[in-house]
């Protein structure tokens, strides 16, 4: 049994992004313990790069914000998925600040193995997800992680418009896998 946080970057609450992450959540609690964890309910600024983190007590960000509240999620995790909306070929602005405040050595002490991957964007073109594949490739080389997979839903715009999607039943089954 795995601890799995899902990482939903939607601002909506009831959107098609968070739709997709609780199908897959649905899947994956049969045999693992999940969080959802909604980043729009969370107050996190922007790394700045000032690199404090390197040397302050337990390389605790100098930022007094709620991403000490995400780094403990995090640190109890086995699995990470994230779950983004696609907004001009990247993942949103909220989910990119989590990620980026990563960028502290405190992530050497979790112990995450494996990602895993939720998409939603409106537009049909093929290469829409081009450019977060790519990050989220170099992420699993670079820390050394195992991807559990991806759903990648294109044209769903519209809150509800990924009922009538064959993702929702993807990304349980991706869940269920685990």
């Amino acid at each position: 049994m795995s601890n799995i946080v899902i990482l939903v970057g939607s601002v909506r609450k009831n959107g098609n992004t968070a739709r997709l992450a609780q199908s897959f959540a649905e899947g994956a609690a049969k045999n693992n313990n999940v969080e959802i964890v909604s980043v729009a309910d969370y107050n996190v600024n922007p790394c700045i790069g000032c690199n404090s983190c390197f040397t302050r007590e337990g390389n605790q960000c100098f930022q007094n914000d709620d991403m000490v509240q995400i780094y403990e999620k995090l640190r109890n995790a086995d699995i990470v998925v994230i779950a983004s909306p696609v907004y001009f070929y990247g993942i949103s602005a909220q989910l990119k600040a989590i990620v980026d405040r990563l960028h502290t050595p405190m992530r050497n002490t979790f112990r995450i193995k494996k990602l895993g991957l939720l998409l939603v964007g409106a537009a049909e073109l093929p290469n829409l997800f081009e450019p977060i594949i790519m990050q989220y490739q170099m992420v699993l080389d670079f820390f050394k992680l195992e991807s559990i997979g991806t759903v990648l839903v294109r044209e769903v715009k519209d809150i509800g418009d990924i009922e009538s999607s064959p993702a929702l039943k993807e990304a349980y089954e991706l869940g269920t896998s685990i």
